[in-house]
């Protein structure tokens, strides 16, 4: 897909990757709907951008909530017609394991996955009449591997990479191509609090804009898999070919991050 003269909606929009890929999708040409749950830092951004000559309309929403992701879709709509690029990018943390609260458990489940499923319910029909769409799913490095410290985040965005895996394969004959976005380190508010932050600086942290600019080369490709840090395919492989190693490896770098050694 090239973005010129399209129209797309990027949630959690009001900072790091979701208000990087808004950006970029401006400078492409795109008209985009800023949606975050923090109005101020959603207008923010589409300040920005139509300071900057770009089109943009920001709406408040919180994608935990399937009313709300409709009438965004429903702004959306208003503000610039047809949604040809869907970004589900908003997304939270927690830290935790199966200790974890129910409250916490359902949050998760709410904006890192059940507002996937509930933006392709409000955008699907209209592409499919199209016979055109796209659909970009932020997941991230832990739902090919996992989250060492964030059990809720780990389990969510696995959840998200098998959606999006379901949907490729439903309707992409039928004109609606999907990515899944799966970084590893990025330099955001989320990372910033991360207690195992120091293993993903031994990583490589990228910066947001660099993350949307792989984004942006990948739906130009139409790849399913979005992986600004390369080496997250090399681990995904050893993954497969060999559970029972991974494992054994990822439990010895957990001993050795609780140790406080890297």
């Amino acid at each position: 897909m090239e973005l010129a003269a399209r129209h797309a909606v990027v949630t959690g929009g009001a900072s790091g990757i979701g208000r990087a890929l808004c950006r970029r999708f401006a400078a492409e040409g795109a008209s985009v709907t800023v949606s975050d749950v923090v109005a101020d830092g959603a207008r923010a951004t589409a300040d920005e951008i139509t300071e900057h000559g770009g089109r943009a309309v920001a709406v408040n929403c919180d994608v935990g909530d399937a009313l709300q992701v409709e009438q965004l879709v429903a702004a959306a709509l208003d503000a610039f017609g047809p949604i040809d690029l869907f970004c589900s990018n908003a997304g939270i943390g927690s830290l935790g394991g199966v200790e974890a609260s129910d409250d916490v458990w359902r949050r998760a489940l709410d904006v890192n996955l059940l507002a996937h499923v509930y933006a392709v319910r409000a955008v699907l029909p209209a592409m499919l009449e199209r016979g055109e769409g796209y659909l970009l799913h932020t997941a991230s490095a832990a739902g090919l591997l996992t989250e060492l410290n964030d059990l809720p985040y780990s389990v969510t965005k696995h959840a998200v990479v098998g959606l999006a895996e379901w949907l490729s394969i439903t309707y992409g004959d039928r004109g609606i191509r999907v990515s899944c976005l799966c970084p590893q380190g990025v330099k955001t508010a989320m990372t910033a609090g991360l207690a195992d932050a120091s293993v993903l600086a031994s990583e490589g942290l990228l910066e947001p804009e660099e993350v949307a600019e792989s984004v942006v080369d990948a739906l130009r490709d139409e790849r399913f898999l979005v992986l600004p840090h390369p080496e997250v395919v090399e681990y995904f492989r050893r993954k497969a070919d060999d559970y029972d190693r991974w494992l054994r490896g990822m439990r010895r770098l957990r001993a050795r991050f609780a140790s406080g050694t890297t």
